[in-house]
């Protein structure tokens, strides 16, 4: 082969290891570059959360003390997963039915004549909630803490609240009809006065008798 073949040959194949080298560089930013937003990411993530955190109080606090939803269910589900208190948390009068709070930390909170219709709020702490006139209708109640907490006037029909603790709570004037009692904490409940324990199920040993006895009633009407 001639001198200036062999020349070409060489030059062609320098060019073509150049080019390989340079993707390989390339190739290398690239993942590196994917590596720092990744870490990036991962080291804001704290503050993202803080910032959805912060929005979320937002809606609740901008909504309080109107009607309707105004985005607080997402807004008081959203929190609660992510495990943060919503303890004192103001939502009375607001239309939350169907929101779903197990395990949430709601002490002292105000769901006074909020619409909680078939809510999911097992397990949960509403020790001195204000919960007079909330609709609770076909709620789980589930071994929920309503220790001194305000039920009078509240339509507990059909609730689940077995294995819940009650007390210390003002049941005067709720709609107990049809509630599961099972293994509830009861023999220091405030007041039952005028409460409808009609077709109350699993009711402990005791309970109907003690019901009665302090001006509780049993009326099937008004279903």
């Amino acid at each position: 082969m001639p001198a200036h073949g062999v020349d070409w040959c060489l030059r062609w194949l320098a060019y073509h290891l150049s080019r390989w080298a340079l993707l390989e560089v390339l190739q290398s930013l690239g993942t590196f570059s994917v590596l720092i937003a990744v870490i990036f990411y991962f080291a804001e993530a704290g503050d993202r959360k803080k910032q959805k955190h912060y929005q979320a109080w937002q809606v609740i606090n901008t909504a309080q003390g109107k009607g309707g939803s105004g985005g607080r269910i997402e807004a008081l589900q959203e929190l609660n997963q992510d495990g943060e208190p919503l303890v004192g948390v103001d939502a009375s009068e607001a239309f939350l039915q169907g929101i779903r709070l197990p395990k949430a930390n709601l002490l002292r909170c105000d769901l006074h004549a909020a619409d909680l219709r078939d809510s999911v709020l097992s397990g949960s702490n509403m020790e001195f909630a204000g919960l007079h006139s909330a609709n609770f209708r076909k709620s789980d109640l589930r071994n929920t803490n309503l220790a001194g907490a305000d039920l009078g006037d509240s339509d507990l029909n059909g609730v689940d609240l077995t294995g819940s603790n009650l007390d210390g709570a003002d049941l005067s004037n709720s709609d107990l009809r049809n509630a599961d009692l099972s293994r509830i904490r009861w023999q220091k409940i405030r007041s039952v006065e005028a409460a409808n324990i009609y077709g109350i199920r699993n009711a402990p040993p005791g309970f109907v008798e003690w019901a009665m006895r302090n001006r509780a009633v049993s009326q099937r009407e008004g279903e």
